[in-house]
């Protein structure tokens, strides 16, 4: 079931939003050459609960940690650890939820840590920009399929591959609901956008193929080519007026 939330409900779930886009401006700002991901992560746990808020992945499903942090060829799900150490070159997916008055707030980018390829920066542009024109098509009227389209066009026409195993969704009171938002797909199919759904977009965009697969600690998604892998995502409200969107920090 899909959930429409009130406009005093996207007002709650805007705090919840803003705490995790602010969360996230810290972590990236933590990425460095030296830096451990779990010293990343021990900083996102220790904001966030700071604000009266509780980090949206700690323990959800399992997971050992409050935010994925992902390095170069790792897809999603990274899991932060003190033998994960940061090297110039590296680029690294951070994805950061927080929970606050009964809402989360979910997003994710994909930092560079000091000079990185050329190569890889083009995949970082082209999956930012790839997040940017599905939500210009999140307007009341179309349908999920018209972002997935969106998304999926913008970057294969650049060469890259959209990931296939794992989607986008609803977010609210639970951090996962309906509908899946795949950023592949076909225009004017899918659920009927509507006033009041709120959806977190999510390309995770490989430069090699769209093959992944799940490691043996049951949650980090690599690339199976090794390819480096990008991920950005924004969670967004549906309005009459055009899509909002939620996770910006100010």
């Amino acid at each position: 079931m899909i959930v429409i939330k009130t406009a005093r409900e996207l007002r709650q779930m805007q705090d919840a939003c803003k705490l995790s886009a602010r969360a996230l401006r810290l972590a990236g700002e933590a990425v460095e050459p030296g830096v451990s991901t779990y010293e990343i992560d021990t900083l996102v746990r220790k904001y966030i609960e700071e604000q009266g808020a509780t980090p949206s992945f700690l323990g959800y499903g399992g997971f050992p940690a409050s935010a994925c942090i992902s390095v170069n060829n790792v897809v999603i799900h990274g899991i932060p650890s003190k033998k994960t150490i940061l090297k110039a070159g590296d680029i690294v997916s951070i994805d950061v939820g927080a929970y606050l008055n009964g809402y989360h707030g979910d997003n994710a980018y994909t930092f560079k840590c000091g000079d990185i390829s050329k190569e890889a920066q083009a995949l970082l542009d082209a999956t930012k920009e790839s997040l940017f024109e599905g939500i210009k098509m999140a307007v009341a009227g179309n349908r999920v399929g018209d972002i997935s389209a969106a998304v999926q066009q913008y970057t294969e026409a650049r060469s890259y591959s959209v990931v296939r195993d794992f989607v986008g969704h609803g977010v609210g009171a639970k951090l996962h609901e309906e509908p899946s938002v795949p950023n592949f797909g076909t225009p004017h199919r899918g659920a009927r956008l509507i006033p009041g759904m709120t959806l977190a977009i999510e390309p995770m965009i490989n430069m090699g193929s769209h093959q992944v697969e799940v490691l043996d600690d049951e949650w980090t998604v690599v690339t199976v080519d090794g390819s480096l892998s990008a991920h950005f995502e924004h969670t967004i409200a549906i309005t009459g007026d055009g899509p909002i969107i939620m996770t910006l920090p100010d």
